[in-house]
């Protein structure tokens, strides 16, 4: 599939700042969770190589998905070589639980979007320094939404809040600076029917309308 430019990514989550992870996603139950998601107003989606076969499920996403503007990409990336098989794969970015320069250096070569993960500002730094397009607030509950208001003062690179945000405390992560959400149990559990999985992202899509818009 096509690249795409870090401003018109940006721009496109700032229109709907909410990253689904897909953790535990199955090859089969892929598509029907991910329409579910869209239905609900979800258009970044992101699934865990820590899932089964998470090659395959983004290779179907993409395809199925990207057509109608929904950005694919993977999470819990942890080498170089799996950012090479993730674009081969059609995933569009990269998140991390860390910070790590080379995997971040060949996320850059692929003409994919870097999103690494970090908790202390060195490491958001060290991010930001080594080519990150946002990074990753994680687990962004520890610290809280104050936390990520104190580091904005100083750090210009986009921030995602990731771990501990829910429907109930999504307007204090935007009101502290977040350019966006990275959302798990919230809108996807694997026992969970697709109606149910739209009707959770629906609550959260309304919830994050009202959060951005105050």
């Amino acid at each position: 599939m096509s690249h795409i430019s870090v401003e018109q990514f940006r721009k496109d989550l700032a229109q709907a700042p909410v990253i689904a992870i897909l953790r535990g996603v199955t090859p089969a139950t892929v598509l029907p969770v991910c329409e579910a998601l869209v239905a609900g107003g979800i258009r970044f989606i992101e699934v865990t190589l820590n899932s089964p076969d998470p090659l395959v499920s983004i290779g179907r996403a993409v395809e199925h998905l990207a057509p109608q503007g929904v950005h694919i990409g993977a999470g819990t990336v942890l080498t170089p070589d799996e950012v090479a098989a993730v674009a081969m794969a059609g995933g569009r970015y990269i998140i991390s639980p860390n910070t790590d320069a080379a995997v971040i250096a060949r996320t850059k070569e692929r003409g994919l979007i870097s999103i690494p993960g970090f908790l202390t500002p060195s490491e958001a730094f060290a991010a930001a320094a080594a080519g990150a397009d946002l990074l990753k607030c994680f687990p962004a509950g520890r610290f809280g939404p104050g936390y990520i208001k104190e580091l904005k003062a100083v750090l210009p690179t986009p921030v995602l809040a990731v771990g501990g945000v829910t429907t109930d405390n999504v307007d204090d992560y935007f009101d502290s600076g977040a350019y966006g959400i990275g959302v798990g149990s919230s809108v996807y559990q694997s026992e969970w029917e697709p109606t149910t999985i739209r009707d959770a992202a629906e609550t959260l899509m309304a919830a994050v309308s009202c959060a951005v818009s105050a």
